[in-house]
């Protein structure tokens, strides 16, 4: 005997939550890897300064959400047969799989929290090292110049955040990015632990916004699927 009344209705809502929440594992599937794959930061991130590999904490953060999608997709179908079929088996399964996704969750952002600045403050100091490479020694020798002009090429910028990346654009011209004079590369030219901190912290806020959006949908159908799973359970001794 099927369910029957406002059971009946948490059924069928359960069921659009659940399909939101396959929808939302879809989306954060492909934001993870259009993240992975996006030209700027994997210019910057597949570097490599002598025997030195650029700082790869910030892909940590993406293969985390790649499997979070993946899991999600996996889970919100389940919720969805399980809901249709009105199986305490299923539901209870599913029910299970969101509370371990939402302690993993939780994890990951406060792990996200504590590493928020540090990913970039890695990415800079990586750039340093590189620039002072390229300012001093030969180009033959060592391959921090090339490594600057990625980073300055992809960023569109020139310089790190001091006195000596100020004057950059005037005395390394060949450094930075070519514009239509000497006095335009100076006065437009933007620091690139500037441009360094923006590429990150906007992809960041993006991740967090996926997050929160994905936290409330998860606590609606963990408290829907408990609901339905005891009307089930009702409906069956009657």
């Amino acid at each position: 005997m099927g369910v029957e009344g406002c059971t009946k209705c948490i059924k069928y809502l359960l069921f659009v939550f659940n399909f939101i929440f396959w929808l939302a594992g879809g989306i954060i599937l492909g934001v993870a890897l259009w993240l992975r794959h996006d030209s700027q930061t994997t210019n910057i991130l597949y570097l490599q300064l002598g025997d030195k590999q650029a700082p790869n904490t910030f892909y940590v953060g993406i293969y985390i959400l790649i499997a979070v999608g993946a899991v999600m997709m996996f889970v919100g179908f389940l919720g969805c047969y399980g809901a249709i079929q009105e199986s305490q088996c299923l539901l209870g399964t599913f029910f299970t799989c969101l509370v371990i996704l939402f302690a993993c969750e939780v994890a990951a952002g406060i792990w996200g929290f504590v590493n928020k600045d540090q990913i970039a403050k890695d990415v800079k100091q990586f750039y340093d090292q590189a620039f002072q490479q390229a300012l001093m020694a030969d180009s033959e020798t060592n391959n921090g110049r090339a490594v600057v002009k990625t980073f300055h090429e992809t960023l569109d910028c020139c310089g790190p955040d001091n006195a000596m990346g100020a004057i950059t654009p005037l005395w390394r011209d060949d450094l930075c990015p070519k514009k239509d004079s000497v006095l335009k590369t100076f006065l437009e030219t933007s620091s690139c632990h500037k441009k360094i901190d923006e590429l990150f912290s906007g992809k960041l806020y993006l991740i967090g916004i996926a997050a929160i959006v994905v936290a409330v949908i998860m606590i609606f159908e963990m408290i829907l699927s408990m609901v339905l799973c005891c009307g089930i359970r009702n409906s069956s001794v009657y």
